[in-house]
């Protein structure tokens, strides 16, 4: 049974940074892209990043690029998204998912971003 467990979440100011975590369990996480969701109030799932199977190519939406870092540790079964310069619009959930469209993803962790 896949298992998604996110972590990392919080209530942070804008500017500030958040470091997001998943455990993944259940499959072969090592031969699998990886993906990080996203779904703010009152919106659909948006897709955030991916990272293919070996951590080498990585690609985001276009209102993230230069501000997360998507990565992960095959050896450990753990993906991670490093959010900078946080901004009010990148509060939601976020999910870790197995696809681009969350069907299969975790419980996920709320980041909320205020002043």
């Amino acid at each position: 049974e896949v298992q998604l467990v996110e972590s990392g979440g919080g209530l942070v100011q804008p500017g500030e940074s958040l470091r997001l975590s998943c455990a993944a369990s259940g499959f072969t996480f090592e031969t699998n892209y990886m993906y990080w969701v996203r779904q703010a109030p009152g919106k659909d799932l948006e897709w955030v990043s991916r990272i293919d199977a070996p951590g080498t190519g990585v690609t985001y939406t276009d209102s993230v690029k230069g501000r997360f870092t998507i990565s992960r540790d095959n050896a450990k079964n753990m993906l991670y998204l490093q959010m900078n310069a946080l901004k009010t619009e990148d509060t939601a959930v976020y999910y870790c998912a197995t696809d681009s469209l969350g069907r299969v993803r975790g419980a996920g962790t709320q980041v909320t971003v205020s002043s």
